[in-house]
């Protein structure tokens, strides 16, 4: 088992067959390209290889806000459905708690959806408390 980020064209592209259970409409096409673009904009894939293989991903960013100063937000978390109950997802959000402290964040956040109750579940094992809701509205 290995972790590292995906930074090359070859490593993001592994990357997508994992990212697309958890982001259906992602088409491998353009998955480079989206991933290119908001690197541009501090976003990094983190992928955990297991026998040469991503079996899980975290895509994420360090930002800094008013509320919460310097934290580390994970945009995506997930594992291929097989490897799921394996400790992979444990060990990604290890890695990026530990990467967080490193980059000096004092926190680490991410949304979940409120149909994820399995999700929901993990992340309290892992010590992360539910603290509020997002809202959204779709404009276009």
């Amino acid at each position: 088992m290995e972790i590292y980020l995906a930074e090359t064209e070859q490593a993001i592209a592994a990357c997508y067959p994992v990212m697309h259970e958890l982001r259906p409409h992602l088409r491998l096409e353009t998955f480079g390209q989206r991933i290119r673009e908001q690197q541009s904009q501090g976003y990094q894939l983190a992928c955990l290889d297991v026998e040469g293989a991503p079996a899980a991903v975290a895509g994420f960013r360090i930002c800094n806000n008013l509320a919460w100063g310097r934290f580390l937000y994970v945009d995506d978390l997930v594992s291929l459905p097989d490897q799921r109950s394996c400790g992979y997802g444990g060990q990604l959000l290890a890695w990026l708690k530990e990467y967080a402290l490193n980059e000096g964040c004092d926190q680490l956040h991410l949304d979940s959806g409120m149909q994820r109750k399995d999700a929901h579940r993990f992340y309290e094992r892992e010590g992360m408390t539910a603290t509020g809701y997002h809202f959204a509205q779709v404009l276009i």
